[in-house]
């Protein structure tokens, strides 16, 4: 008997599906699909990975949850080999074999790196998101349950923590002296990373952070979603795109070793060509070398749903012409380090990450391996290395 995860979207979903797979019990054949609703096609992969999950694994039950559970219960009930389709309010108790349940949501991925949950849900409305309706307000977890669920990660083994959530720069004590109190009170922790940042939320400990904690990891990631300021503004975002670059620079300038990388819409409604080229012309102006790319796609429900809608080849065009510049950029930068040392921490199959997050292979090295690393070439988007 087992209990299989299978996991789509974000990290806070990593955490979770962590947590009901230690908690379930070990005597029945489970797997839970933790579903991600952030566009439709994230939808249609959920849908996708149940129908293959059932024929592979024909015998075991299946329990349905995330985001696309929450919003279309009944469409997922109904599909071969579903047993439960569990809401986000009652996921991490899904499967849990008693009632005791670890308070926040965490665990490995690949059993080097753990999520930490430090929030969940969202405040804002965003006209293209329907992640505030699965997910409900904005709630943090407490300094203290936080706290003590990195103590638990590390014990097990854990080299490096990242913080996550749906929207961790609105953490209610701050983002940064959250930061700032988790590295005071866990020596232990060498290696801090933070999820996805809104960028109009980084505050001035968090800055402070940047400037001078080698323990926080210089890559950072940030929900910027446009460039041009008409479609900012139709998103309903917080920022101007001076605000976006702004903010980069700040971040650059306080440390000289900083990455960026970015989740930008393509083809959002009402979007001309020049607007679209305002949005390309981000990825260099904010130093973008890990950029997400996603084709807009209506969510029900959502006021974006409601605007005038591109054609789909043109929203496919413009996201395949912002994923080439974007790879440009990026192969521009892995290029660059070629010849330089880096700090690496091996995660898997004798791969890991440099600690401004470049992907990185050591021959012959085994998982939880880290230390300074010199870059000897890059084949594709995978620097190769020695130790140094």
């Amino acid at each position: 008997m087992s209990v299989e995860t299978i996991t789509l979207g974000c990290r806070l979903n990593y955490a979770e599906s962590e947590t009901i797979a230690r908690t379930a019990p070990a005597d029945e054949d489970w797997i839970v699909v933790n579903s991600c609703a952030v566009t439709n096609e994230a939808v249609r992969q959920t849908r996708q990975a149940i129908r293959r999950a059932h024929r592979q694994r024909p015998e075991a039950q299946i329990m349905v949850t995330g985001c696309a559970a929450e919003l279309e219960p009944k469409a997922f009930a109904t599909l071969p080999g579903v047993s439960r389709v569990i809401g986000n309010a009652r996921k991490l108790k899904g499967l849990a074999a008693n009632d005791v349940m670890p308070p926040v949501p965490a665990g490995f991925m690949g059993h080097v790196r753990s999520f930490v949950a430090i929030q969940t849900g969202c405040d804002h409305r965003c006209t293209f998101c329907s992640i505030w309706q699965a997910r409900g307000p904005s709630r943090s977890y407490s300094f203290e349950m936080i706290r003590d669920a990195v103590a638990r990660e590390l014990d097990r083994g854990a080299r490096e923590i990242v913080l996550t959530g749906v929207d961790i720069t609105d953490y209610e004590d701050g983002l940064g002296k959250l930061c700032q109190r988790l590295l005071h009170s866990q020596p232990r922790l060498k290696r801090l990373r933070l999820s996805s940042l809104d960028s109009i939320e980084i505050d001035d400990a968090l800055l402070e952070l940047i400037a001078g904690e080698p323990r926080l990891m210089p890559h950072f990631h940030l929900s910027l979603q446009a460039g041009d300021d008409m479609i900012l503004k139709r998103m309903k975002r917080r920022h101007s795109r001076a605000d976006a670059v702004r903010t980069v620079d700040r971040i650059r300038s306080l440390r000289a070793d900083a990455t960026i990388g970015a989740d930008l819409i393509a083809g959002f409604p009402t979007e001309t060509e020049d607007m679209a080229l305002n949005s390309l012309k981000l990825i260099e102006d904010c130093s973008v070398v890990a950029a997400h790319i996603f084709p807009f796609s209506p969510r029900p429900e959502t006021p974006a749903a409601q605007m005038p809608q591109l054609g789909r080849e043109v929203v496919k065009a413009r996201a395949a012409r912002l994923r080439e510049t974007a790879a440009e950029q990026r192969r521009r930068w892995l290029d660059g380090l070629v010849g330089s040392t880096q700090p690496v921490l091996i995660e898997n199959n004798g791969k890991g990450h440099s600690d401004n997050f470049a992907p990185v292979a050591i021959a012959d090295s085994k998982r939880g391996d880290g230390g300074p690393a010199r870059i000897t070439s890059c084949e594709g988007d995978l620097l190769q290395a020695v130790w140094a």
